[in-house]
């Protein structure tokens, strides 16, 4: 998986940030990376329907979608982590979180390749972050939870939408 950090921003450790605890998180890929996101943070998944672009966003920001009467900015996460774009087929989804900013609860909408499962990580099957040297960013990820024959990255979602709404300035 390729990210790219930027100059402007800040490369947290580990030790800097909330390690991931243990808990439910819900699953789901881009392409063949397996990621998870806490279920607390977790208020909706929908099938994917279209956008609204933005005029002069980045990438990454696919556009804003309008859900029961609330305008959601949506991310294509692919994007966000430096994937090549992929078609829209009928596994993707948006996956609809809630994050805390300055001006209190945010919703955001993730577009994600498909959802897995929900799954019960314990505390002895995360491991913090790694530190992968002073130029790589891994200031999204909360830890690493080795379930079964599989890794998922757990990631700081506050951070990765932090990020998208600096870049987007």
């Amino acid at each position: 998986m390729a990210v790219s950090a930027t100059s402007s921003s800040v490369i947290s450790s580990p030790s800097e940030k909330n390690p991931a605890s243990e808990g439910k998180y819900l699953t789901f890929a881009i392409g063949n990376e397996e990621f998870g996101i806490e279920i607390l943070q977790i208020r909706e998944i929908i099938g994917y329907v279209p956008v609204t672009p933005v005029p002069k966003s980045p990438v990454y920001l696919k556009g804003i979608l309008n859900l029961r009467g609330q305008v959601i900015p949506v991310i294509d996460l692919r994007l966000k982590f430096g994937m090549p774009e992929k078609e829209i087929t009928d596994q993707t989804c948006i996956v609809i979180i809630e994050t805390q900013t300055a001006e209190g609860a945010t919703l955001t909408g993730l577009i994600v390749d498909r959802v897995s499962e929900v799954l019960e990580i314990e505390a002895e099957q995360i491991e913090p972050a790694p530190s992968l040297g002073s130029t790589i960013d891994t200031s999204f990820l909360r830890g690493i939870a080795k379930t079964n024959d599989s890794v998922k990255l757990l990631l700081e979602i506050d951070s990765v939408v932090q990020q998208s709404a600096e870049e987007s300035i």
